[in-house]
């Protein structure tokens, strides 16, 4: 994992950070409580150890002749089994004659040791006092050890004898419990740990799951099926929404202020073009002022073209930015065929319709769609001699609209500069150059595109790509 997807993920910084403190949490947790059984366990052995100590001291005695001996033999029938792991020693420190050399280390000893005699350090506990040691036992094994000193007087008077009483076991007894529980401790913590982990995954999902109600949401108003949020969202989220929707309606709103400018301005030049033109082609005028005429009514045609072209320009770059914009397809080409049908009615024009499904839809404006559509239905109409085709092809993201005529065509070079703003193919047929200009215009403001190339029907083939408004599938 990179820094940079930590920081660019919500779920991965959140999944991050809760699964560092379960992981430290597990850590901590298991080491506690292992240090508190084992604790325990100690705790237990060297208790144990203390009543075997106790038991012995209970029980040792001096005979007439001042030599140690069990009153009767301990409980624990693990002390007469040889290398059992448990052991009791009686050393003699001093008696009364004197101190004792080396010799006297294991003077009694349990039946469990067998042949060894346990080597206590050198330690001079006082009476009844209790110390603890690790010493080397049986077999090589480390043994948990706690001795005792104690006086006993003879039955004979003879003196009094000072013993070192000894309770041992092999730590095994203690270290086998602590590596057992640490297994069931750790694969209990780890079942733990693995079910907070997946508690952190569902809840971060069902966290997050708003989000992807509101991703949702704005892919519908992209696609063009709503131009607001819609949806029910968490508090937290619903401010955002609010303010999103606000900004969504405040573009509506200037999107059709500057529709009204633009038409507002429009209207304001052509009234006053309209008049330069009527007063250039006013009868009674001699040579002189018939020459001024005509370079008027050039003038105001190119001042036409030039009114015309921006004005399309201007509200396809305002119309194309409002989100939620969807239009249908097959009411704008079904009415368009009727415009061309009506207007090229000499020509007997037949139109063939591919079939187009209900749901297809252009991520645009409705007048943006006629637009385009009309101007290449116009071009084809205009040079088709008794045929026209449209059929609308469908992609994940785009549709693309096919439009062929039986016409003359056009060669390679024609193709490229008709797209030029001004330019026709033919100058005796009557148009203004600007059609597909302003078609590959609004195209490209859109993200689509337009290609010219050959019909199979013998003409001109014009492909036309746009955004495609799709229905709403879900989340």
């Amino acid at each position: 994992m990179t820094l940079l997807n930590l920081r660019g993920s919500l779920r991965i910084r959140l999944l991050a950070g809760t699964l560092f403190w379960i992981g430290a949490t597990i850590a901590v947790a298991g080491w506690g409580l292992s240090g508190m059984f084992r604790q325990h366990v100690a705790r237990q052995f060297h208790a144990e150890l203390r009543t075997h100590l106790d038991q012995l001291t209970a029980h040792v005695v001096l005979d007439a002749q001042g030599r140690p001996s069990l009153s009767q033999p301990m409980s624990d029938p693990r002390l007469g089994r040889p290398y059992s792991g448990f052991y009791w020693q009686i050393d003699l420190v001093e008696t009364a004659h004197g101190t004792t050399d080396g010799a006297s280390q294991g003077y009694l000893r349990s039946r469990s040791l067998w042949d060894h005699v346990l080597r206590v350090p050198p330690d001079t506990p006082k009476d009844g006092e209790i110390h603890q040691h690790r010493v080397m036992g049986p077999q090589g094994r480390m043994l948990g050890m706690v001795e005792r000193s104690v006086f006993l007087e003879s039955t004979g008077n003879a003196g009094t004898d000072s013993l070192r009483l000894i309770a041992a076991a092999d730590e095994r007894f203690m270290e086998e419990p602590m590596g057992r529980l640490n297994s069931t401790l750790w694969l209990a913590l780890g079942i733990l740990a693995a079910g907070l982990v997946l508690a952190a995954m569902v809840q971060v999902r069902v966290g997050l799951a708003p989000l992807h109600r509101l991703r949702a949401a704005l892919a519908r108003v992209h696609s063009g099926e709503t131009h607001r949020l819609e949806g029910d969202f968490p508090a937290e989220i619903m401010p955002l929404v609010n303010e999103f929707n606000t900004v969504l309606g405040h573009n509506a709103e200037v999107v059709e202020r500057a529709r009204a400018h633009a038409g507002n301005l429009a209207h304001a030049l052509k009234t006053p073009l309209s008049v330069l033109a009527n007063a250039a082609h006013a009868p009674g005028v001699d040579a002189q002022g018939a020459e001024l005429a005509h370079l008027v009514a050039e003038q105001v045609a190119i001042a036409r073209k030039n009114v015309d072209y921006h004005l399309g320009r201007a509200q396809a770059a305002v119309s194309h930015r409002i989100p939620g914009s969807r239009t249908p397809l097959q009411p704008v080409v079904d009415g368009l065929v009727r415009v061309m049908q009506r207007i090229y009615a000499d020509k007997q024009i037949q139109f063939d319709i591919g079939p187009c499904p209900s749901s297809l839809s252009f991520r645009g404006e409705t007048q943006d769609l006629q637009e385009m559509l009309g101007n290449l239905l116009d071009n084809a109409c205009k040079w088709a001699s008794k045929k026209v085709a449209v059929c609308t092809n469908f992609a994940p993201a785009s549709v693309t609209i096919v439009i062929d005529d039986d016409g003359p065509g056009l060669t390679p070079a024609q193709r490229s500069a008709v797209m030029q703003r001004g330019i026709r193919a033919d100058e005796k047929t009557p148009g203004s150059g600007l059609g597909l200009s302003i078609v590959d215009d609004l195209a490209r403001l859109y993200g689509g595109a337009i290609e010219l190339g050959d019909s199979p029907l013998g003409g001109l083939r014009a492909t036309l790509t746009l955004p495609a408004g799709l229905p709403h599938q879900g989340t």
